[in-house]
């Protein structure tokens, strides 16, 4: 192993903000609550965007939308007052243009400031107005006709705000800790020689060039977010929290697991007695996971799969191998919904071969609850299916031998830690298996899911007819209400899915055709409620019901069994349905305003129907003028059934964060890099974290420590 190098002294890089000139407690306690503590903290708080002060516009010469520098004099002033107060400024130049400036919020004092002929210097984004471009609320300041203000020497950051804090105060506070950076060798964590093929600039000349890019600095490239500085700085975060899931994965591994290495006597009668045969990725995935599960060091897998893959089957197998071995087995679901259709399965299959599969969930009280946690604690419960009731302090194992998490990432970060720390003890932990409906695009999970291995079931079930999806205004909903009837009549079933109208919107404008009212979940149980008193009416031969997110768990979990033994014709319910529900002979569905929801969400709505032999269709219902986001949206769902493009074109339209539910994994939010944008730098990222685990553990401690911090031990749980 090389010598250790010297690196950014510690003292420096995590001096407190107080020893800056000008940070007192009052701002020192502003800047902490938004997470900047030391110098270093500072050095990583970069602009937003930049504002261009280095050169001035002829007025003549502006363009709508393009921000600008602009000099002159004050020709009109004009006080109105129509809906609310305005002042209009009319500026011109020598260039013979006119400029209007705009402000709705201003006093009287600013009023004075603009005498006719006074010399004005602004900045700000003109637009197209009644009487030529205008800015509203550029910022500005009043010169003397003998002033002489130079321009700006660079470009001027706009910093992201914090709040009580004014945006010259933070300027200067982050200039000052700037002014403290150390010298390149000092600074740099990564060795020369890995830095040496990238082609990237120095880390120190990074920071300074995004703080302080040069008058010539090329803004298309910094908006964009593909300039080298912005790729050096992108390259490192990525670095480090691939290191931080990598340095948990280790940590996990050196507790080591209980080795499960049988004949595979009840697995193998499992197989025989499904009515199906797996399929080739189904039995591809199950050889992976039977691999890992033979190891003493846990196994740490995500299987990601279409909905409707097979995955439950293959996780039954899993589990099948942990109670060959003596062991337990818990399968944890984030809804009461989703883990009574794992039960089900799962009792349907594994009671027969004479395993006892037990039932924990929040409804599961007194008397019921005390024997199951009994058989639980007992090791009675061989498998153990059920909710977050599964992580609660009273639930103990004889011996957990494999933790299954379906959905994990709709559970909190200490929900999930809590379920592995179940079967620890004698420095063990369980195996662990991670389940997703949710395909993951491959430089997504590379960066996300650096700790885990992963495997796809990318391949149907014989025998499923692909869902035809079309595209309609609203416009044409009674077309849709025949369909509907028409559908039902041939004893098939629908759904119709009411999504959410934002809070901000007015219920006449919710696009959904019939009256809704109120705000948040309550304006779409609300919307949801006309919408099904509407069809009950329209449709009286069918038998309708409604499901919502507001009612009851109970009143929900009885009307959806009721869907699924086909006592319900039409069920109209909001997105609730998106995860767990599994009714073959449902063959339609509306999604209302289809162009609200991202892909992921759609395609995990459309994976409701389509679940049997027959024929389904699925109707993206969308209120015109269309956005060219859901525009894309509604292509793409039209154009694929196959939930890894879907994805793809995901994190290219909407980024990582809804894909992953970044807030919930415990990834911190990134501060420079995009995994879609710097989807390129990822395969570069893995050599340099093996280089470095390898070569300079040291090093790899100080990078995640610079851009991960505390985040680093939640990031894989």
């Amino acid at each position: 192993m090389p010598a250790r190098r010297d690196a950014v002294p510690v003292e420096l890089s995590s001096e407190p903000l107080s020893r800056l000139p000008g940070a007192g407690p009052r701002v020192v306690e502003k800047l902490a609550a938004r997470g900047l503590l030391t110098v270093q903290d500072l050095w990583l708080h970069l602009p937003l965007r930049y504002e261009d002060r280095t050169a001035i516009t002829p007025i003549r010469f502006l363009r709508p939308g393009v921000p600008a520098q602009v000099e002159g004099r004050v020709e009109a002033v004009e006080r109105g007052f129509r809906y609310r107060p305005v002042l209009r400024v009319a500026v011109g130049d020598e260039s013979q243009g006119t400029l209007v400036l705009r402000f709705f919020h201003f006093r009287a004092a600013q009023v004075a400031q603009f005498a006719v002929g006074a010399r004005i210097r602004c900045y700000g984004t003109p637009k197209p107005g009644q009487n030529g471009l205008e800015i509203v609320h550029p910022s500005y300041r009043v010169l003397g006709d003998d002033d002489e203000v130079a321009l700006g020497e660079a470009l001027d950051p706009v910093y992201p705000a914090v709040e009580g804090i004014g945006p010259a105060t933070l300027r200067k506070l982050i200039g000052l800790a700037l002014d403290r950076l150390p010298d390149e060798a000092a600074l740099e964590l990564l060795p020369p020689a890995m830095l040496a093929g990238l082609g990237l600039p120095s880390l120190r000349q990074a920071l300074l060039t995004m703080h302080r890019p040069p008058r010539d600095a090329d803004i298309a490239a910094l908006a964009l977010g593909t300039h080298p500085a912005q790729r050096r700085l992108a390259m490192e975060e990525l670095l480090a929290h691939h290191l931080s899931l990598r340095r948990q994965r280790l940590a996990m591994q050196r507790h080591g697991a209980p080795p499960l290495a049988g004949k595979g006597k009840l697995a193998n009668a499992l197989q025989k007695s499904l009515p199906f045969k797996l399929t080739g990725a189904q039995q591809r995935v199950y050889a992976q996971i039977r691999e890992d599960l033979k190891r003493p060091s846990p196994m740490l897998r995500l299987v990601q799969g279409d909905v409707g893959s097979g995955k439950t089957v293959v996780a039954a197998l899993a589990a099948m191998l942990a109670v060959e071995a003596g062991k337990q087995a818990a399968l944890a679901a984030p809804t009461e919904l989703l883990a009574e259709q794992h039960l089900a399965n799962l009792r349907t299959w594994l009671e027969p071969l004479g395993v006892r599969v037990a039932w924990l969930a929040g409804k599961v009280t007194g008397k019921a609850r005390a024997t199951v946690l009994a058989d639980v604690a007992s090791g009675q419960a061989q498998v153990v299916v059920g909710t977050h009731a599964l992580m609660q302090e009273a639930v103990t194992f004889r011996d957990l031998g494999l933790a299954i998490v379906d959905e994990q990432h709709r559970f909190g970060v200490h929900q999930r830690l809590a379920l592995r720390d179940k079967g620890a003890g004698k420095d063990r932990v369980p195996h662990q298996l991670v389940m997703t409906a949710t395909p993951i695009p491959r430089t997504l999970a590379m960066a996300a899911y650096a700790d885990l291995d992963v495997s796809a079931i990318d391949e149907l079930p014989p025998g499923r007819t692909p869902v035809q999806t079309v595209a309609l205004s609203a416009e044409r909903r009674p077309e849709l209400v025949e369909r509907i009837r028409a559908a039902c009549a041939e004893g098939r079933q629908a759904y119709w899915v009411c999504t959410l109208i934002d809070d901000s919107e007015e219920s006449g404008k919710s696009g959904q055709g019939w009256p809704g009212a109120g705000g948040g979940t309550r304006i779409e149980a609300q919307a949801a409620q006309t919408t099904f008193e509407t069809l009950s009416t329209a449709l009286p031969e069918l038998r309708v019901a409604l499901v919502h997110g507001r009612m009851k768990a109970a009143d929900k979990q009885a009307t959806m069994r009721r869907f699924k033994q086909g006592e319900i014709d039409l069920l109209v319910a909001t997105t609730v349905i998106e995860v767990g529900v599994d009714v073959p002979n449902a063959s339609l569905m509306i999604i209302e305003n289809a162009e609200r929801l991202g892909l992921a969400q759609l395609h995990q709505l459309r994976g409701r129907v389509g679940r049997g032999a027959t024929a389904s269709s699925c109707v993206l219902m969308y209120q015109p003028p269309l956005s060219m986001m859901a525009r894309h949206r509604l292509a793409t769902m039209r154009q694929t059934n196959d939930g890894f493009v879907i994805a793809e074109k995901d994190l290219e339209l909407r980024g990582p964060g809804e894909l992953l539910g970044t807030r919930q994994t415990g990834l911190a939010a990134f501060r420079v890099a995009d995994l879609a944008r710097d989807a390129a730098l990822l395969p570069q990222v893995r050599t340099l974290a093996d280089r470095l685990l390898a070569d300079d553990p040291v090093a790899a401690d100080r990078v995640i420590a610079r851009w991960v911090g505390g985040a680093a031990r939640y990031a894989s749980a």
